[in-house]
């Protein structure tokens, strides 16, 4: 074993160790399920239209699917910075960095969002586990108010999905749910960790309106409308032992 992969090793065993289990563990995405990213994104592709014109808007929306494409996960301000860079010599497009980082983020968490949470927190754990990227993403969550919210339990990765032994670590349980609007993603999941995870689908936002890109995957063991739904549910839905015996009857 090399150094850095002892190093890794220990790092992970010192995050074991100072963790207690936990008998629920909640796991949270945030785009879409918690925060309505797509009204953001519709604002500011509309900024950037009533600002500089259909072609910059156009233009940045192009440079924003490439990015997407590249890394997995949707990076606004990168998409900013290579923009400029065909643009060096028209200072005005900085400003869209500033209306991007100043953006009302609060504004836009769902109905019900904070309530869903804090009831969570009163049955086991409760944690973000987003993708994103480490400085966009960390400052909507802040200035939303879902850092505080959570209690500073935010993890945020590139693909949550190929991240579960990370998070096992820092927030280990005997059992998960995994609460996302991406059934793609809480397939992958579902996948890997099985019976150990309870997966709660939000049908809000783009990805869960795709009816034809959903079919490919497995129903989730819960759907629900809108993040508000989750008030209505009960700590023994989400218990697997309970919930077998109740789907079973």
């Amino acid at each position: 074993m090399s150094a850095k992969q002892s190093g890794q090793s220990q790092n992970k065993k010192r995050v074991a160790s100072s963790k207690a289990e936990h008998e629920l563990v909640f796991l949270f995405d945030v785009d879409n399920t918690l925060f309505d990213n797509d009204r953001m994104s519709s604002d500011l592709f509309g900024h950037i239209g009533r600002a500089f014109g259909a072609a910059a808007r156009q233009r940045y929306l192009e440079i924003y699917e490439e990015l997407r494409k590249e890394l997995g996960y949707a990076d606004y301000l990168g998409a900013i910075e290579r923009y400029r860079m065909e643009k060096m010599h028209d200072p005005r497009f900085l400003s869209v960095s500033n209306w991007l980082i100043e953006y009302p983020f609060a504004k836009r968490v769902f109905p019900g969002a904070h309530d869903a949470v804090e009831q969570c927190r009163r049955w086991g754990k409760a944690a973000i586990l987003s993708d994103g990227d480490a400085v966009f993403q960390p400052r909507k969550v802040e200035q939303a108010g879902l850092w505080k919210g959570f209690g500073g339990n935010v993890l945020i990765f590139v693909h949550k999905e190929r991240e579960l032994d990370w998070v096992e670590k820092f927030y280990p349980a005997k059992h998960y749910v995994m609460v996302d609007d991406k059934l793609r993603l809480l397939a992958a999941i579902k996948e890997i960790w099985k019976d150990r995870v309870t997966t709660v689908f939000v049908q809000q936002g783009h990805y869960a309106a795709d009816k034809a890109a959903n079919a490919k995957y497995a129903a989730a063991d819960f759907s629900i409308r809108r993040i508000a739904d989750l008030l209505q549910m009960k700590k023994s839905d989400f218990l697997p032992m309970k919930r077998a015996a109740s789907q079973g009857a």
